[in-house]
């Protein structure tokens, strides 16, 4: 028989940390809410028999959004062994509110007291074994992030598991309060489990609508159920929610008080809150934002990530050499040849060139996302977003959506307003995402090589146009309506550990690279085919080639951009494959006189179709156009509709189009 571990806690408190080292899985991890929206299922590592099972972050058993439901379906239908209930031991008041609904389902309760790591940094005390007698539950400290308790914690979960023994719920409530849930409890159907019969009571009483059409009481029965509720109403001169809310935290105040010692004086400030008072201040908060996110992006681009880029061109360029020489020695043909070197090599590797500054700028905000800034900067976002009738849990996708658009759009998911959730699809995109940095790369650095604004530029661009499109769309019908409140928790700050960083990034580019390795690759060899062929299959110069007919069809529609060339037109469509093709396309071209264009043909190839006004046109272009195919089918999905996923490419072209041909006429007349 398979033993199954819950892992149930609230958002943000460290479960799917936990998962990974204990399952061995590779699950995202994020420092904001939402990052797991489903239940995953893992084998404990070396325990064959037992599984662990990562439920979404919930604050409450009173479900109001998609996460909570999951949890609390799985936790009252499918009834695990054991529930291990992560919490976040510096901010355990806030915390042991779920602690106090669990132990009420009669499963095994293990308490998982995280993050001790940053209780004994503040210098508090937790008297362990006190707790455990007073929640009446074996208790257990860790350290998810780096392993510390987790396998004291397995063998008490296993334990538990083997006894078998519920735990009775809390004396929470008081004699007035009791009467009331008892009697509602005895008149519970027989047909009802007897494990949550207490629970159900619990619920009834505090009129959760949902247990109530579940367990479908007759009217006669749910008026008498009622008639106890409004006697314990008037006797305590409040509602029966207020008062089950007031009970279980009077009880953990009263619990916490004789468990833990405060270094911290009442009123005094900790670290964490002296860095917000100047980080998410009112005037500085945006100021800091922008000057953040531009020193990353101006260090993976113009500084670092540029002096990379050199040394990854020696490194191809090479490579690009020795194949050459050894199929001149193979006597293999001058057409396979090019198709290797120009199309395989220089396409690719043209790409994969700017790996080492996507690893870069990834270090940077995996950096700022597991040291607590990033929860701050979807709050200050709220604070602006709100403004312009969204959400900040719009903020969340969009900040997913730097590493890929397609778990972005994913991420939406959270948003149970649906409204909303369909604006945030629709403007996730425009996010610029790993695929997109090497376009704006390779453009800042061959027109834009002395300005260092460019390249982050892009990023502002982005979020301005999500503001500009949300005050427009709001104001009409499919839109309109009350934005979602947006509740985060706020982290404290902690110092990263390096493995959870270097992971973080790791699963970026490893991304990046897969697509390289796929989509892109694909896209190289039917570019060099295209621009090495004409329709009759002979071999003939670019401009005479099927490319060159496609690209000159759509260079008049790009006229106003300023980029009304075969090639620009031909290497903008094929971003709708992959963005990163359009490097790849532009390399081939370059180097189509069949050797591997170097990075100096590329910059001189550049050079030729743009002037800096229609490169930065060309920039806007690629950054708000359709996504790549992989994150339409994302759109697809989550709209679940096809006319909406033709209204949001539809919108984002565009938006693309039209910013696209105003930066270009204004850009001129400037320069």
């Amino acid at each position: 028989m398979i033993t199954v571990l819950a892992l149930v806690g609230n958002p943000n408190c460290g479960k799917t940390t936990m998962f990974n080292n204990l399952t061995g899985s590779d699950q995202y991890v994020g420092n904001w809410p939402g990052v797991t929206v489903a239940k995953k299922g893992g084998m404990l590592l070396n325990h064959p028999d037992c599984e662990v099972v990562d439920l979404p972050g919930i604050y409450s058993l009173s479900p109001y959004t998609l996460e909570e439901v999951v949890t609390r379906d799985f936790l009252v239908y499918e009834h695990p062994s054991v529930i291990i209930n992560i919490v976040d031991a510096s901010n355990l008041e806030r915390n042991l509110y779920l602690t106090t609904q669990l132990l009420e389902l009669e499963i095994p309760v293990v308490l998982a007291l995280n993050m001790m790591d940053v209780v004994e940094a503040n210098g508090d005390e937790i008297d362990i074994e006190r707790l455990s007698r007073e929640l009446k539950c074996m208790v257990v400290p860790i350290a998810a992030i780096n392993g510390y308790g987790l396998g004291e914690l397995i063998n008490v979960a296993l334990a538990v598991a083997k006894e078998k023994s519920t735990n009775q719920g809390l004396p929470i409530f008081s004699d007035t309060e009791e009467i009331s849930v008892r009697g509602i409890e005895r008149l519970l159907p027989d047909r009802e489990s007897t494990q949550l019969k207490r629970w159900l009571a619990i619920k009834i009483f505090e009129r959760d609508n949902k247990v109530i059409e579940q367990i479908k009481i007759s009217n006669n029965l749910l008026e008498r159920m009622n008639a106890l509720r409004r006697r314990c109403e008037v006797a305590e001169d409040d509602d029966a929610e207020s008062i089950v809310i007031n009970a279980r935290y009077r009880y953990i105040t009263n619990t916490l008080r004789s468990c833990i010692k405060k270094k911290l004086k009442t009123g005094e400030l900790s670290a964490s809150d002296k860095i917000d008072s100047i980080v998410t201040n009112r005037l500085l908060a945006f100021p800091i934002f922008f000057f953040i996110m531009w020193a990353v992006y101006y260090i993976a681009i113009q500084t670092l990530g540029s002096m990379s880029v050199n040394g990854m061109e020696k490194i191809f360029g090479t490579f690009s050499d020795y194949l050459t020489q050894l199929m001149e020695l193979g006597g293999v043909s001058l057409t396979i040849q090019s198709l290797v070197v120009n199309g395989v090599v220089g396409g690719v590797g043209a790409v994969l060139g700017f790996v080492p500054q996507i690893t870069i700028l990834f270090v940077f905000l995996s950096f700022l996302e597991d040291c607590g800034y990033m929860s701050r900067a979807a709050f200050i976002m709220d604070r602006a977003f709100r403004q312009f009738g969204l959400s900040g849990k719009s903020f969340i996708p969009m900040l997913v959506g730097t590493g890929c658009s397609v778990p972005g759009i994913m991420a939406t998911m959270t948003i149970e307003n649906e409204k909303d959730r369909r604006l945030t699809i629709m403007l996730t995109p425009f996010i610029p995402c790993s695929a997109k940095m090497p376009v704006f790369v390779l453009f800042a650095a061959s027109l834009f090589p002395d300005k260092s604004w460019v390249g982050p530029s892009m990023y502002f661009w982005g979020i301005i146009m999500v503001v500009v499109s949300g005050i427009i769309l709001k104001r009409t019908a499919p839109f309109a309506g009350e934005t979602a409140p947006f509740v985060m928790e706020m982290p404290a700050y902690h110092m990263p550990g390096l493995k959870t960083v270097l992971k973080h990034t790791w699963e970026q580019v490893k991304s990046f690279i897969l697509k390289a390795g796929t989509i892109v690759f694909a896209a190289s060899v039917l570019v060099w085919f295209l621009q090495s062929f004409n329709t009759s299959l002979d071999l003939v110069s670019p401009t005479e080639s099927m490319l060159a007919n496609i690209g000159q069809f759509l260079a008049p529609v790009f006229v106003p951009q300023g980029f009304g060339n075969w090639q620009a037109a031909f290497a903008a469509l094929t971003g709708f494959l992959a963005k990163e093709a359009i490097v790849s396309t532009f390399a081939i071209l370059a180097g189509s006189g069949g050797d591997a264009g170097s990075k100096a043909d590329l910059v001189l190839k550049l050079q030729s179709m743009f002037t800096p006004a229609s490169a930065y046109a060309f920039m806007i272009f690629t950054l708000l156009a359709a996504p790549c195919c992989a994150a339409v089918g994302a759109i697809r999905s989550e709209m679940g509709s096809w006319k909406w996923t033709f209204f949001a490419v539809g919108y984002q072209t565009g938006v693309a189009y039209i910013l696209a041909a105003i930066i270009y006429q204004v850009g001129s007349i400037i320069q």
